[in-house]
């Protein structure tokens, strides 16, 4: 089946413009700005759903991050106003006291503390500025797992989960952006490495994977279902003891 951007962009700012008026009526679009694909392709569909003053960009950087200047570039392309909270201190407070508490932190646990400190620092300028948060994961990130447990794959609303990265990076071509915000390469800007580095295969091979169940690699195939079903409790809200007692209107 082929991706018809048209129709998928067209219906995708309709939905987004839907979803504001049944769950934020005058409300602004708040994202996060990396610079990277995802958050470039989901900022500019918000202003297309929304126009660009009930758009915020969020600019949090962990001290110096090499390719900030992409995110406020992209902040400038779009016209939308934005913010810039640098979460180091916070990042070095919480790291240092988890630390101190519990002797040994693995890498794992160090690369997660800023993506889940960003969330909170989203939703504190959303409180503040009437805002809904918005989520900028992508399908094929999702499917083997590739965000952070209420870190970035959380928020209100989700423009993007359904998409691939090759979809998602047509979006955006369709929105017209720049293709230094939509083919930059993706780096998780946690431990230096680009994502197709830390993954072992590219998202091409993936996203073909998911969409037709066809990878001639053996050993990339195991490996991708192997992530996906180790991760797919991500995808899904906490299960919650099912007990039946009355509860009026729910």
């Amino acid at each position: 089946m082929s991706f018809d951007v048209a129709k998928v962009t067209k219906d995708m700012v309709l939905w987004v413009r839907d979803w504001f008026s049944a769950n934020g009526p005058g409300c602004n679009a708040v994202i996060g700005i990396s610079g990277g694909k995802d958050s470039s392709v989901a900022a500019a569909v918000c202003v297309e759903a929304l126009g660009k003053d009930r758009v915020i960009g969020v600019l949090m950087p962990n001290g110096e991050q090499h390719d900030i200047d992409v995110a406020k570039a992209l902040v400038a392309h779009l016209g939308i106003r934005s913010f810039e909270v640098n979460i180091k201190d916070t990042y070095d407070a919480v790291y240092e006291g988890v630390r101190q508490a519990v002797g040994t932190v693995s890498e794992q646990t160090r690369q997660n503390i800023a993506p889940r400190i960003r969330m909170t620092v989203l939703y504190a300028v959303s409180q503040s500025n009437n805002g809904r948060v918005t989520n900028t994961c992508n399908l094929s990130e999702d499917w083997v797992g590739y965000s952070t447990r209420y870190g970035d794959s959380v928020g209100d609303f989700s423009p993007l989960s359904m998409l691939t990265v090759q979809e998602v990076k047509a979006v955006g071509r369709y929105l017209g952006l720049p293709s230094e915000f939509v083919d930059k390469v993706p780096i998780d800007g946690l431990c230096g490495k680009t994502d197709e580095d830390n993954l072992g295969f590219t998202y091409a091979v993936l996203d073909r994977y998911i969409r037709t169940g066809i990878c001639e690699d053996e050993a990339v195939r195991k490996e991708i279902d192997r992530r996906h079903k180790a991760n797919k409790f991500k995808l899904s809200m906490f299960p919650s003891f099912p007990y039946d007692g009355p509860v009026f209107n729910f």
